[in-house]
């Protein structure tokens, strides 16, 4: 069993993702320092097909997006698993429009942290 949280292949299958070896190459990082990302919840992992991947919707050309750890984090703190977390970053919702993730990526942060926190009311 590995000490870095993986969470299952909760995606659609034409989710795109990164190796762990792939993303430490895209962050100029070792992999060691991957898992400790994920270890610290700024990454979110899951297994596909036998390998820990991420998927390429939370990292630009050289960064993890904006707004993507605090995210993880408000959400660990109330309670969500890895994989819920996952599930509700990739699930549309039709007052941002998009995804948490899309809207993320789109530096909408604040409206995604927003929705976040009143989950967990």
């Amino acid at each position: 069993m590995s000490s870095v949280p993986c969470a299952p292949d909760v995606l659609a299958s034409d989710v795109e993702v990164v190796s762990i070896a792939n993303v430490a190459e895209r962050l100029g990082h070792p992999p060691t320092r991957v898992h400790q990302m994920i270890r610290d919840g700024q990454l979110l992992a899951m297994r596909r097909e036998r390998e820990f991947v991420v998927p390429e919707a939370f990292l630009t050309e050289t960064s993890i997006v904006k707004g993507l750890g605090g995210t993880i984090t408000l959400l660990r703190d109330n309670g969500y698993t890895e994989e819920e977390i996952l599930e509700w970053l990739f699930t549309s919702d039709d007052t941002l429009p998009g995804t948490p993730i899309d809207a993320l990526r789109g530096d909408r942060g604040r409206e995604v942290k927003r929705r976040a926190q009143a989950m967990a009311l």
